[in-house]
């Protein structure tokens, strides 16, 4: 099977589904990390075009770990919007993976570019197999499945499915380290380390199954559904 990951910025998608996709790519599929901005802004002293290209190297760390592809759209970090050249971009990007399953933001996270990805990203499930829209890759044959991903801080978000986690964490946390960037900007912020929030989010989420640790996802509710939960790891 083919999975595709979309996430707003660097990171967010280890903390989203980081174990899932480890999931995947340990028992054969085919996984790509798309990231829509560069996290620009994510620093509290580098300048903007030297922690983009920090970020970069440290998302392209991070899929290697679990042999992902990945895919780098540069937008600039908290000036994501929904126009036609962003569309088109992301129609291009999702025919370059293939995907049969997608894993998105959910609308009603906190972050602007999450909840713009998220629409971006849904709107393109269609037109991705739509012919006479040209890009550089040719249109898909089929419409993904889309999951929509837990909301950072799991607020807001009623679970459909959870993954049970336990085993793959460890490779999520070794993920998440390869932001050593983000930690710095995390503890400035917040107070807090990466693992250290991914570690009681997964936990909150593994109470309700029983499982030490887990990740939280919904179907998305939108005509047409090609798949359903079956699909999760």
């Amino acid at each position: 099977m083919r999975v595709l990951a979309i996430g707003a910025h660097p990171d967010d998608i280890e903390i989203l589904c980081g174990g899932t996709l480890a999931k995947f790519a340990a028992r054969g599929d085919q996984v790509t990390m798309m990231i829509a901005t560069n996290g620009n802004v994510g620093s509290p002293t580098l300048g903007k075009e030297e922690i983009a290209a920090i970020r970069k190297l440290e998302a392209e760390a991070s899929a290697a770990l679990i042999g992902a592809d990945f895919i780098w759209l540069n937008y600039d970090d908290e000036f994501l919007f929904h126009d036609r050249e962003s569309r088109m971009m992301f129609i291009n990007a999702i025919r370059g993976a293939n995907p049969d399953v997608m894993f998105v933001h959910s609308s009603g996270d906190y972050h602007p570019d999450h909840r713009i990805c998220s629409e971006i990203a849904i709107d393109c499930r269609i037109p991705v197999t739509v012919p006479l829209i040209k890009t550089e890759h040719p249109h898909m044959s089929k419409i993904p499945h889309v999951f929509l991903m837990d909301t950072i801080g799991s607020i807001g978000f009623e679970p459909e499915a959870y993954v049970d986690i336990t085993e793959s964490f460890d490779m999520k946390a070794r993920m998440l380290e390869c932001h050593d960037s983000q930690n710095t900007w995390l503890q400035y912020m917040y107070g807090t380390g990466i693992v250290e929030n991914a570690a009681k989010t997964s936990a909150f989420r593994g109470a309700a199954p029983g499982f030490k640790y887990a990740e939280a996802f919904r179907s998305l509710p939108l005509y047409p559904i090609p798949g359903g939960l079956h699909l999760l790891p």
